[in-house]
């Protein structure tokens, strides 16, 4: 009882939620069960589709639960969530499931999860956490070297699953606080000379798999079959192509079917055939009002600290976006990034909603409420 008592919000901070937000973003996912529905029912009928709808209400849950309690008191746990994603990153050479050459999900009984998803919000709050700790003096080289620190750590386990995708994702979000936090110009600069100079110097090592040297190259020669790795690519292009300006239907996945992961990183490609042009333009919209509602959020944050967290996540679901989309259409190379709220799957539709109530947090507290 006590525990449902805390979790009551008085309706005053309720004035504060953005609706908007909440709402624009159950129609993207409402966009993306239908999209799972019409992929999977000829071999799952509704499991799919349901299944990716208890993800909905879950993520809505926890959403409330996140936004029940003051940022301010949820940030005495940041040590604790960052350190226990990190441990459990340590673990996945042991629990982790190996699919298609990365240790990227961690099985437990039927179910599996990928920690990555939820090491990318730890990190993001850690720096966050950080950054204010240091009063936002970041350009001193104790304070740089404590903060590359703590962003190499999950990082560097993230690329040892191998994860690149994620990995670079992690990268943007770094990119978008450090950049907010007002990082030095040259010192950042430096810093992308140092990480492109380490990328050619370990290119023809071990360190980077084969199959991912595979996937870069087949993005720079388009033309080429690298142990068939366009052909995926290929053909998500053609059922992008496939669907015309209004789409094929729901109940036509002819080409996107041949599509390996059609329901979960190739979504897209499915999407473009069912809903055509307009279907991918209204998406895409969709994902503009999500971003334009969070920087809003970040602007009229009432402390830097939440304008930071609502950076990082806008800037790990943009790049997400960004490369989800770009792989399908040749443009990016083919990595394990889920669509946000789309793709079928449940750590990263959680994460997501973990990150979306922090932001829905700040924004409700932007000011000062008079109880």
């Amino acid at each position: 009882m006590i525990f449902l008592k805390t979790l009551k919000i008085d309706k005053k901070l309720l004035k504060e939620l953005d609706v908007a937000l909440i709402m624009t973003i159950i129609l993207i996912v409402i966009l993306g069960i239908v999209n799972i529905y019409s992929i999977t029912y000829k071999n799952g009928g509704l499991r799919y589709a349901k299944l990716q709808f208890l993800w909905l209400l879950i993520g809505l849950a926890i959403m409330y639960v996140i936004i029940s309690f003051d940022y301010k008191i949820l940030s005495k746990y940041i040590g604790l969530f960052y350190w226990a994603c990190v441990i459990i990153l340590l673990l996945n050479d042991v629990l982790g499931r190996s699919v298609k050459g990365a240790k990227a999900m961690i099985t437990l009984g039927q179910n599996t999860f990928a920690p990555s998803e939820f090491a990318k919000l730890a990190l993001i709050f850690m720096l966050a956490k950080k950054i204010e700790e240091m009063d936002y003096d970041i350009n001193k080289f104790k304070h740089l070297a404590l903060l590359a620190l703590y962003s190499v750590i999950p990082t560097v386990l993230i690329l040892m699953q191998p994860a690149l995708g994620m990995a670079i994702v992690c990268f943007s979000m770094v990119l978008g606080i450090l950049y907010l936090a007002q990082i030095n110009v040259k010192i950042l600069f430096s810093g992308f000379l140092v990480i492109i100079v380490s990328f050619v110097l370990v290119w023809n090592t071990n360190l980077i798999p084969s199959y991912q040297k595979s996937r870069v190259s087949a993005l720079l020669n388009p033309d080429q079959d690298i142990t068939g790795m366009n052909l995926q690519v290929n053909n998500s292009e053609v059922a992008i192509g496939s669907g015309g300006m209004v789409g094929k239907g729901l109940e036509n996945s002819d080409i996107s079917s041949t599509v390996p992961e059609n329901s979960t990183d190739f979504i897209f490609s499915a999407l473009g055939e069912h809903y055509g042009f307009t279907g991918e333009i209204i998406l895409l919209v969709l994902y503009g009002v999500v971003i334009w509602r969070i920087v809003l959020i970040a602007r009229n944050s009432k402390d830097r600290f939440g304008s930071l967290i609502c950076i990082g996540i806008v800037s790990a679901f943009l790049f997400s976006i960004l490369q989800n989309i770009g792989m399908t259409i040749g443009i990016m190379p083919v990595s394990g990034i889920a669509l946000p709220f789309v793709s079928r799957g449940g750590s990263s539709m959680v994460s997501y909603f973990i990150g979306i109530g922090l932001v829905l947090n700040i924004g409700m507290r932007k000011k000062s409420i008079n109880f």
